[in-house]
């Protein structure tokens, strides 16, 4: 049985999921040093050039090797503008199941990319490598985040108390971190059904390509 992610693109009518890639470092360092990045998410603030170097060759292949995981840049299709990351993390081979995250830059937000590239990949998933379940978690007053994952058809399916640790700025301007609930999403094959349709009435055509 497959253990590991294959290196994969994935093409949607605007955008194009690929691996990390070297030249990519300077744009990711700037999406991670985003405020909603750093409220939202466990990335080091601030986040360095040579972090997303690391991340790009280090973390990222090592994720992929071990079978833990994915890492995916998420580019417009006709600037090659790096507008956000899909990761896939925490997966169990045997229950055929993943953790989809994603991060959208700032200046690429409102126009329905993390919802595009989220269900792309969960498309994939579950129509190529013949997954049966995708879990998202998204913080207690993250709404733009629980709306993508409403967007691509997933469940709530309860909350996990206390579970997650977000970060506010204090008065000097630094961060201070505070616990919060997250809220568990579960999306499995069949919730896609009537997805496809919500989609192209949104304006958004094709899923389905990838290579």
């Amino acid at each position: 049985m497959t253990t590991t992610f294959p290196d994969i693109s994935i093409n949607t009518d605007r955008l194009v999921l690929r691996a990390l890639e070297e030249a990519d470092a300077p744009a990711l360092a700037e999406m991670m040093n985003d405020e909603l990045v750093g409220a939202w998410t466990a990335v080091p603030q601030p986040f360095t050039e040579a972090a997303a170097h690391r991340w790009i060759t280090e973390y990222a292949p090592a994720e992929r090797a071990a079978g833990r995981g994915l890492d995916l840049a998420v580019t417009e299709f006709l600037t090659q503008r790096l507008v956000g990351i899909v990761q896939l993390a925490h997966t169990d081979w045997r229950v055929r199941s993943t953790e989809l995250s994603y991060i959208v830059a700032p200046w690429a937000r409102g126009e329905g990319y993390a919802s595009e590239a989220a269900l792309a990949t969960a498309r994939w998933l579950f129509n190529d490598r013949k997954f049966e379940r995708l879990e998202l978690r998204t913080a207690a007053d993250n709404t733009a985040s629980q709306q993508v994952a409403q967007k691509i058809g997933c469940i709530s399916e309860g909350v996990l108390r206390n579970a997650c640790i977000a970060r506010t700025r204090t008065e000097d301007g630094s961060w201070t971190e505070l616990r919060t609930d997250f809220i568990l999403w579960g999306l499995l094959p069949e919730d896609l059904d009537d997805v496809a349709d919500q989609m192209a009435e949104a304006g958004y055509s094709s899923y389905t390509d990838w290579n």
